[in-house]
Parts: C-alpha cells; sequence; structure tokens
C-alpha cells in the first residue's frame, strides 16, 4: 500500500523512516515534509491546512492509510474529513482530539475518570485569576512563595506552560496569556493549577477505543538549558526506556490512568482512537497527570521508534480498523536509545532561518545513530538550511543508555549551523 504521512517535523520523520521499513508499503508520502524526509520518502507539496487538498491527493495516489503527525489538524478535524470520504486515518477525531486542544476539557476529563492529576482553577480574564492570586498567597513581596503551573487552554505550540515558584512569576504569565495575548485565541482559557514536584515522565498509549497497547516509558527534556532551566519548548531531547517508570508504575498507570481516560472519553461521547499521550509526574504525591497529548510527542517518537522491532503499519492500520486487538505484542530492541535536539539560535524566542547546515553526512556515518531532521529544508544553492526552532533530533541507540548518549553528543558536534546549539545533559537524569 501507499501511506501519507501528514507534518513537517522531527516525529514525521521518525514515522516515514519507520512506515518505509515496512514490507507491506510500497511509497510513503510527507506532506509537507522538511530536507530529512525527501531522503527517506517522497514529500509532497501540499498546503498543511488544506485538508481537502490532501483528500484529492490520497484519493489520487492510491494511498491506504494516512498518519497523522501534529496536533493542528487533529485539533482542526483532518481525520472526521478523511473518514467523510472513506479514506483510512490513524489519529483521533475532532472531538476527542481536545484532550490536548483544551486545557480545560482535559482536566475535566480526568475528573470524570477520578485520574489523579494536580488540582486547578480556570479563567476567562486576568482580574480574576489576579484576585485569587493575592487571596491564597496574600505577601507583599514579589519574591513570596507562589508554587504554580499557569496554562493557556489552546494550542500553543508546547510553549503556552509556565512553571512558577515566585508570585510575580505567576503575575507576569497570566498579564502574557490574558492581557497581551501572546498566545491568540489559545489564552481567550486559562488555567492555574497547583505545582507538582518530582521528576516529569512519558507514557505513550495505542488505542482504538477498546484495547489499549501502552508503548515504553520515556522521559523528554522541556526547558530549554542544562538543569531543566529557561523557558520551556516543545522538547529538547528524550531517552527510552526512563528507568524513573518502574514495571509497578507501568502497571499502576494502566490501570489508574489510560484504561479510566479511554472509559470516560467514550462515556462523554468523544471515543478516541490514536495516540494516549500521558505527561506524568512522579514525585511525594505520587503519580499524576500533568497533561494528555493526541498524538506521537516530539522528540519521544524518535527514540521509541527507533527500538520498535514490529512492523508499525500493522499497528497503526488496526487502529483505524478499529480492531487492535488483533495485533500480538509488540517487539523492542532491548538496547536503549538518546535524542538530543539541536535548535536554532533564539528559540524558543525568534530565531533567524537560511543558514547553512553542515556536517549532517559526517553525523550519519556514526555507528548506531540517525538524524531526523525537523526544521530544515532545502535551499536555493541545494544546501540543507534551518527553516525552524528545533531543526535535528540526533538519535542513537546503544548497548546501554550511556553509549547511546556519547554516541548521539557524538554526531551532535559534528554538525553546526550559525548558532546551533543544544543542551548537554539529555539523559543525565537516568545516569
Amino acid at each position: 500500500m501507499n501511506v501519507l504521512v501528514v507534518g513537517s517535523g522531527g516525529r514525521e520523520h521518525a514515522l516515514a523512516w519507520k512506515i518505509s521499513q515496512s514490507s507491506r508499503v510500497k511509497d510513503v508520502f510527507v506532506a509537507p515534509g522538511n530536507a530529512g524526509t525527501a531522503l527517506d520518502a517522497v514529500n509532497v507539496d501540499l498546503d498543511p491546512d488544506d485538508y481537502s487538498a490532501m483528500v484529492r491527493y490520497a484519493k489520487a495516489n492510491a494511498v491506504g492509510l494516512t498518519i497523522v503527525g501534529p496536533e493542528v489538524p487533529l485539533a482542526d478535524g483532518i481525520v472526521d474529513i478523511f473518514k467523510d470520504e472513506g479514506l483510512k486515518i490513524f489519529g483521533p477525531a475532532k472531538p476527542a482530539a481536545q484532550l490536548e486542544a483544551s486545557k480545560v476539557f482535559c482536566k475535566e476529563i480526568l475528573n470524570a475518570g477520578n485520574v489523579p492529576t494536580a488540582d486547578y482553577w480556570e479563567f476567562h480574564d486576568a482580574d480574576a485569576a489576579i484576585e485569587m492570586i493575592h487571596d491564597r498567597y496574600p505577601g507583599e513581596s514579589p519574591n513570596t512563595a507562589c508554587p504554580m503551573v499557569v496554562k493557556a487552554d489552546g494550542l500553543a505550540a508546547g510553549k503556552g506552560v509556565t512553571v512558577c515558584s515566585k508570585k510575580h512569576e505567576v503575575l507576569e504569565a497570566v498579564e502574557l496569556i490574558a492581557r497581551d495575548k501572546v498566545f491568540g485565541d489559545a489564552g481567550t482559557k486559562f488555567i492555574i493549577e497547583e505545582k507538582l514536584e518530582g521528576q516529569e515522565a512519558s507514557i505513550l498509549a495505542i488505542t482504538d477505543g477498546q484495547t489499549i497497547i501502552p508503548l515504553p516509558a520515556c522521559q523528554d527534556h522541556k526547558p530549554a538549558y542544562d538543569g531543566d532551566t529557561g523557558p520551556n519548548t516543545g522538547g529538547m531531547g528524550a531517552y527510552c526506556p526512563a528507568p524513573l517508570v518502574t514495571e509497578d508504575d507501568m502497571s499502576w498507570v494502566a490501570e489508574n490512568v489510560l484504561v479510566p481516560t479511554v472509559h470516560a472519553l467514550k462515556a462523554n461521547r468523544t471515543p478516541f482512537q490514536g495516540v494516549l499521550y500521558a505527561g506524568l509526574m512522579k514525585g511525594p504525591q505520587g503519580i499524576k497527570v500533568l497533561e494528555y497529548n493526541v498524538r506521537f510527542g516530539d522528540p519521544e517518537c524518535q527514540p521509541l521508534l527507533m527500538r520498535l522491532r514490529s512492523d508499525l503499519v500493522d499497528v497503526l492500520e488496526a487502529v483505524a480498523d478499529q480492531d487492535l486487538a488483533r495485533i500480538d505484542p509488540l517487539q523492542w530492541d532491548p538496547r536503549p536509545t538518546c535524542c538530543v535536539v539541536m535548535a536554532s539560535q533564539g528559540y524558543p524566542g525568534s530565531y533567524e532561518k537560511g543558514r547553512v547546515i553542515s556536517g549532517l553526512d559526517d553525523a550519519a556515518n556514526v555507528e548506531n545513530v540517525k538524524v531526523f531532521h525537523a526544521g530544515t529544508t532545502v535551499g536555493k544553492s541545494g544546501a540543507i538550511i534551518n527553516n525552524g526552532g528545533r531543526v535535528l533530533g540526533v538519535t542513537a541507540i546503544g548497548e546501554d543508555l550511556k553509549t547511546a548518549q556519547v554516541s548521539a553528543y557524538q554526531a551532535a558536534k559534528l554538525i553546526e549551523w550559525r548558532g546551533s546549539w543544544y543542551r548537554t545533559d539529555i539523559a543525565n537524569k537516568a545516569l
């Protein structure tokens, strides 16, 4: 069959790379793709927002399965559009995609399923939020301890969450979202929740709304800089598996998080099919859900798929057919993986594009390394240039996590463009 992957990031490159290994697949198309997907698949020059054009392309090119990478098309209802046209597609329908597209909806589903999560307050304007903050933390000093997290309700490319410790940080975050509208309509509503202590982990599960297959735990690194400092990003690196999450933890999460969430979504008449990505905090309070995403994580997808030995197409098609129970237990490479994200100068703020990237061929020759492209394109000169904030996901597999980490950084050091940078401590928590 032919397969269409929707998106242009590192997750989509990893999906296209893995899908192309399936004996069942003839051609893999990526719309619109990047400079890396052009090496492992066929890029299709389609407007990422023109879903009708994608439907026409899928029909004209005998696409047997479409896989949606990013959250925005899912929230826009691309799955509903394809299904209405009789096309097979992997991902949740628009109503279920609210689980990521709306922080308020996510909290309501978590509460309906009695899934452990942080206490929260919902707001529609800055004044009410500021009044609540002063009531709960009456200290006059701007440095009064105020452990809270401020989240824009809608999609904000992973940047709509501000983790705060001081009162002035919470007030500033509210101003940015509610008055300055830095996230636009995504901040029309927002929530403030208690700040949980501990370490974060990501557990992704594939489900058709009945059967649930949890995938090995990963640990992402959201803050921009070493030591988990700086602003939140879309993710600066990840590794798999995460020893923070034990086998007992995995069983507990399946029983107390994944199953009740799927049931709550079904009871809400928003049944879910696709990837359930649970962002978890493990700490003194046990394990609680921070948020849900409704697609493969980026960068978690890269180290996950590098370890997967089963045919990914079989699994994704079974979800689209609502017959995941037919799939045998997934087979995994026992070796751990580590992904280091290379970013453009200025990210997660503004950054310059069009800078020539060197060293990609040298990095690709490092044993057990795959360089997944995210924000890249081919310039007029034919050179590969940066075209985004997060540009590359340098991913390695090794006999142990330290070996994988060393290989990933060895390859990353061979790549550069003006202003390129990366965190130097990815996977250190596990080591």
